[in-house]
């Protein structure tokens, strides 16, 4: 029992704290706590139990025709990385159709995803800490582990299926229609493959050459978290940029101030506001929701009727928030 605790706190604890990291860095609308919360418990429970089903029955089958050791590697370099992104990838699929007002962005796709991911990792590696770490080879069976899988890998996951986020992000907000069509296929395909890579890599690399396998595969694995970074990095920068963009005529009509702009399209501004005043938070949050908005009604994504309609509650929610708001 001490062990399976053991197990529980080193596989949650951070992933709450990698959970909060990313949460973090989606910086200027933030996105309802209970949909991140359902997405995490998704990919702890739903994703992961029906991936031990589902990849399970799989390896079964195969294995009456190419032999149980055979089907184990399938399984683990083919199989699993199918099953597990499909799975993560539905719950992203299920916020976009039923929430689709708080899927604004490409960097919404990838959090969404990211939180699903990192909540399928958190039970994965209870399992493995727990049943491959403590119980076969006990306290430093556990550590090791802990080291190897949540702290040196404790990204995987959730870059695998950042892709999957933001191919369907870009299937909704994208104004071409090919690339609306194609990019969820691209980004699951690709969020497929990366996890096949590594999980091959783990198999042939680690197992055959210790040490340096391992270093390798790692190797791989960190220089596509960079790259991941340097998207999120990136769709940053562009939300800045359409706040910026979008929110000046907000100050020419005289619905927000001079001031509420300068720290709108600044993440340091809008936190030194933030501490300041409560009714804060929201006004900054509607400055980037309205930005988003305007930007969808500029490009031609989603339905015009009620972008529009949207448009101008926001804008009527700004006028009366803005009086309650300081200006730095």
């Amino acid at each position: 029992m001490i062990g399976f605790v053991a197990a529980a706190i080193l596989s949650f604890v951070p992933a709450f704290i990698y959970a909060a990291i990313a949460y973090w860095l989606d910086r200027f609308e933030k996105e309802p706590r209970r949909l991140l919360f359902g997405a995490f418990v998704w990919g702890a429970f739903v994703a992961t139990l029906g991936a031990i089903v589902w990849t399970g029955l799989a390896q079964v089958s195969l294995s009456i025709f190419i032999g149980e050791a055979s089907a184990e590697v399938a399984g683990t370099i083919l199989l699993a990385p199918l099953v597990e992104e499909s799975l993560k990838g539905i719950a992203v699929v299920i916020i976009m159709l039923a929430f689709p007002e708080e899927f604004d962005s490409r960097l919404d796709g990838m959090l969404y995803a990211a939180i699903t991911a990192l909540g399928f990792a958190a039970t994965e590696n209870l399992l493995y800490l727990y049943f491959m770490g403590y119980q076969e080879d006990g306290v430093g069976g556990l550590i090791s582990l802990f080291i190897l899988r949540v702290i040196l890998g404790g990204w995987g996951h959730a870059v695998y299926t950042a892709w999957i986020g933001l191919g369907l992000a870009m299937s909704r907000l994208h104004p071409n229609r090919f690339i609306r069509f194609i990019s969820p296929f691209a980004g699951w395909l690709l969020a497929v493959c990366l996890h096949a890579l590594h999980n091959t890599m783990a198999v042939f690399l680690a197992g055959e050459f210790g040490l340096t396998g391992l270093g390798l595969t790692l190797l791989v694995d960190w220089s596509f978290w960079i790259v991941v970074l340097g998207l999120v990095i990136w769709e940053i920068r562009r939300e800045q940029h359409h706040i910026a963009t979008y929110l000046a005529e907000e100050v020419m009509a005289g619905i927000i101030a001079p001031g509420h702009y300068n720290a709108a399209k600044s993440f340091s501004g809008q936190l030194r506001n933030r501490l300041r005043n409560a009714t804060a938070s929201r006004f900054y949050e509607a400055c980037a929701e309205l930005a988003h908005k305007k930007h969808h009604l500029a490009t031609g994504v989603g339905d015009e009727r009620n972008t529009i309609a949207r448009i101008n509650q926001l804008r009527r929610e700004l006028a009366q928030l803005a009086p309650q708001v300081p200006v730095a």
